[in-house]
């Protein structure tokens, strides 16, 4: 951002504050800032490149490959800003690393759920594009995810999440002093009934600006809580950031193979 402007769009990092020597063109979302370090940990090295309010940014490589990672706080208003100034210096893949709330009860505290849509109940994307538009992960961060979870052996779901604007009474929640939201005693059984996997707060608003601006995401999170059994543990972290960490890798496999066959989309005729 330049000194005698108060624009934003002036300057690429106002928020992150990360260029474009900061970052590749891969970067990982957790929401926590401490999760980074947890993250980074399984690198074979890397650099903290950026700290600013919730944004704290590391650069490095996993397995060879050129991977960073940008935490965003709580929520989509601040994921939203991550997207947007992460790909105004270059990104083009991004991947959140989260944690969520089970609702089938099939789900184990400590799995994975692989987003492959979701639901918009965050206000963030509405901003962007209307209402009926779908928040769909890309199929190639998709198939990285999938394939990353397969070869590491952590027990996974893929399927539909639905993206919260509120931890409490957005997610049918009992607010203070036992506030209850109009209709949030049938929430969570009408998500059920629809075959939603999981409730988290960004995954709909990154994978929605993603696909507006023509570029890749996708979402891992691991189960802490299961709201049908009650059970909850802050479990299965590192396996979503081994997982997304590997993914990368995988995603830059992918690209390699499509140039060498001339081919606009990886697909499961061409080998990894």
């Amino acid at each position: 951002m330049t000194e005698d402007s108060e624009d934003p769009n002036d300057g690429a990092g106002y928020h992150v504050e990360a260029g474009s020597e900061d970052v590749a063109d891969a970067v990982l979302l957790p929401g926590n800032p401490e999760r980074v370090d947890k993250i980074t940990a399984l690198w074979d090295g890397h650099e903290e490149v950026a700290r600013h309010r919730e944004y704290r940014t590391a650069t490095g490589t996993y397995d060879g490959a050129p991977i960073s990672v940008t935490s965003t706080g709580i929520g989509s208003p601040s994921a939203a800003i991550a997207v947007e100034e992460l790909a105004r210096v270059g990104v083009d893949t991004f991947i959140r690393v989260g944690s969520c709330g089970a609702i089938q009860p099939e789900m184990e505290v400590g799995d994975l759920v692989i987003t492959t849509g979701a639901v918009r109940q965050e206000g963030t994307s509405d901003e962007y594009v209307r209402e009926d538009y779908p928040a769909a992960a890309d199929g190639e961060v998709v198939s990285a995810l999938v394939a990353a979870a397969e070869r590491l052996g952590h027990d996974y779901h893929t399927g539909v999440t639905m993206s919260a604007d509120s931890f409490y009474a957005g997610q049918g929640r009992p607010g203070f002093e036992g506030f209850e939201a109009a209709g949030s005693d049938e929430l969570v059984e009408e998500l059920q009934d629809a075959n939603v996997k999981n409730i988290e707060m960004e995954a709909s608003s990154i994978l929605t600006i993603a696909s507006v601006y023509g570029l890749r995401a996708g979402a891992v999170c691991s189960v802490y809580a299961n709201r049908v059994t009650g059970e909850f543990r802050t479990e299965g972290e590192s396996r979503a950031a081994e997982t997304a960490s590997l993914a990368v890798k995988l995603l830059a496999r992918m690209d390699e193979v499509k140039r060498e066959a001339g081919a606009d989309r990886w697909h499961a005729g061409l080998s990894l």
